[in-house]
């Protein structure tokens, strides 16, 4: 029988982009410093947690998130590659986009604990078409995005795979193992998480969703 073509594809993209590495490394370095004094001190002075003494509490599970870093100079190169690079996904896929522009709903730098724990459970973004991740800081002993099968009717039906790590049309899940400087995008209804992460070496890097919003028509 003819192969006619595959249908209802969820591709994952990926860029390299090793020039923005080193200045975004330094400029989050500047950014988490803030956040992990922020948040240690939010949970000592939460009520759940004032039974510990100060120097029973460990970050180990944690996972540090900043504020949104959209209106930072120091981002803009990366922010302007992403907004064309979703531009172009979106229109490859054959979405007609004339009467559409390109927003950031999200855009900050995560990292998980050195202690270990720190981890992402399954979950879309909602009200977004593109998310992705630029990893900063990971290693083949790091956690790593695993993308899960968005078609629950083909879920509930299901077979064993002959190898499931290899990438079929078969696969419930794929693991996707990056590099420092590598740009991820993907569409937002592709569940997604994040394993948990050993604490062995450091693990760092910046999410984003975009959302595609229909101009408004001025009336006069």
């Amino acid at each position: 029988m003819n192969k006619k073509g595959e249908y209802f594809s969820s591709p994952i993209y990926t860029d390299y982009l090793p020039e923005l590495l080193q200045p975004l490394i330094k400029f989050t370095d500047e950014v988490l410093e803030v956040e992990k004094k922020t948040q240690k001190d939010t949970y000592i002075n939460s009520k759940r947690n004032r039974s510990f003494k100060e120097h029973e509490i460990t970050d180990h599970g944690w996972v540090y998130h900043s504020g949104s870093l959209l209106n930072y100079k120091e981002v803009s190169t990366l922010s302007q590659k992403i907004l064309l690079n979703s531009f172009d996904i979106l229109d490859e896929q054959g979405y007609e986009l004339k009467d559409y522009k390109l927003y950031f709903n999200e855009f900050w730098v995560q990292e998980f604990s050195n202690l270990g724990g720190g981890s992402h459970d399954t979950h879309i973004h909602g009200n977004s078409h593109i998310s992705g991740f630029y990893f900063l800081k990971c290693s083949e002993k790091t956690s790593y995005p695993v993308f899960h099968d968005p078609r629950q009717s083909k879920l509930m039906c299901q077979l064993p795979e002959k190898n499931e790590n290899n990438p079929t049309l078969a696969n419930e899940r794929i693991s996707v193992f990056p590099k420092p400087g590598i740009l991820l995008m993907f569409n937002s209804y592709l569940p997604h998480e994040f394993v948990v992460d050993n604490g062995i070496e450091p693990f760092r890097f910046i999410h984003f969703n975009i959302q595609a919003i229909k101009n408004h028509e001025q009336l006069y």
